[in-house]
């Protein structure tokens, strides 16, 4: 639905502040289907952003895993590949 909205659950470090409202705010643009919203829909769309982040920030509280805790570095690296597969290497 999104592709620009990246796991945050995780991490070492956890996910910021700042990578929890921009992928709240990715999360919100893509329903309203607002880039930018008009002056009339402002308040409505920054309530929109807080509430999804605030309801983000308890689920990636809330979650647990055995799992070992992923790198920011590591996976952008195989996401680099990924693209790399999917769309050829650019010169």
């Amino acid at each position: 639905m999104c592709r620009n909205i990246k796991t945050l659950f995780n991490f070492e470090p956890p996910a910021t502040e700042l990578e929890i409202r921009d992928a709240s705010l990715q999360f919100v643009r893509k329903l309203s289907g607002f880039n930018v919203p008009s002056k009339a829909n402002e308040a409505a769309f920054e309530r929109a952003v807080e509430e999804v982040a605030a309801s983000a920030r308890t689920l990636i509280q809330a979650l647990v895993t055995s799992a070992e805790p992923r790198t920011r570095e590591v996976e952008a690296a195989k996401a680099r590949q990924r693209a790399a597969a999917r769309f050829g290497e650019r010169l």
